[in-house]
């Protein structure tokens, strides 16, 4: 919330460049405690304990995908039927909240995201909602994430473990998930510049690495899945060990290409 999309440039033109169509949008509206701000729109009451499941949590999402459809320019350029939602710390909650009820939605990715849910919603504490999806997920998490660190109290006492891992062991389960962990990257890593007298932004750790390197890993990364989850590529997505520790599910056939940047 209140990064605007100018915040993503980077990473939405090198998705672009290695051939996908990338939709960024910028939506203001009501935050938490009567404040209005940058956010990717919310459905509070979507995410309470007696209709969570039911219906997606970011309605915004649905009507961006029908607003591309009536574009005349964009017929025949883009495929809605293969479609990946993805999001930074809270646009990645809602999409992880939100894909299985998006026709077309084939796989997600999100950085410094999780979906442990805050108690103020009804739920008790530490409750990791089981994600909403129907493809594979990419998560991806700095190890000096100072704002899941610092937002702790939001889940209820005693609930230090981290909700990132915890989201990818208890909230997924799909057999070609990945939990990308960058060492020394923060939670604005995956993006430019951000202001930091913006939304939760001073909570956030000082980096303790080359953030340009971590962030071209990671979003070689995210276009190697995209190749294997949209395209159908025949390649297993990986990464350079010494930028990002990755975590898997399945373990992959032998002669199957690594989409490791070279």
């Amino acid at each position: 919330m209140n990064v605007a999309q100018e915040g993503y440039r980077a990473f939405a033109t090198a998705l672009a460049s290695a051939g996908h169509a990338v939709v960024t949008f910028d939506r203001v509206g009501d935050l938490y405690g009567g404040q209005v701000g940058i956010t990717p729109g919310v459905d509070v009451e979507a995410a309470g304990p007696e209709v969570y499941g039911s219906r997606p949590t970011c309605p915004a999402l649905g009507a961006v995908l029908e607003s591309l459809a009536d574009i005349e320019t964009l017929k025949g350029a883009i495929d809605l039927g293969r479609v990946a939602l993805g999001g930074h710390s809270a646009g990645g909650t809602v999409a992880l909240q939100s894909a299985r009820f998006l026709p077309g939605v084939r796989a997600c990715f999100a950085y410094g995201t999780h979906t442990m849910v805050a108690t103020m919603l009804g739920w008790p504490a530490g409750t990791v909602l089981p994600a909403q999806v129907d493809g594979p997920v990419l998560l991806g998490v700095g190890t000096r994430d100072g704002v899941i660190a610092g937002s702790s109290d939001r889940y209820g006492p005693d609930t230090a473990a981290d909700p990132v891992a915890r989201t990818f062991h208890e909230a997924l389960s799909g057999p070609d998930d990945l939990l990308a962990v960058l060492p020394g990257a923060n939670h604005f890593t995956i993006a430019d510049a951000p202001d930091p007298t913006a939304a939760r932004a001073f909570l956030d750790l000082p980096a303790a690495c080359d953030e340009a390197a971590a962030r071209r890993a990671y979003t070689d990364l995210v276009i190697a899945f995209l190749r294997a989850h949209l395209r159908g590529e025949d390649l297993v997505p990986d990464a350079d060990p010494e930028l990002i520790h990755l975590q898997r599910r399945r373990v992959h056939r032998e002669g199957a290409s690594h989409g490791a940047p070279a």
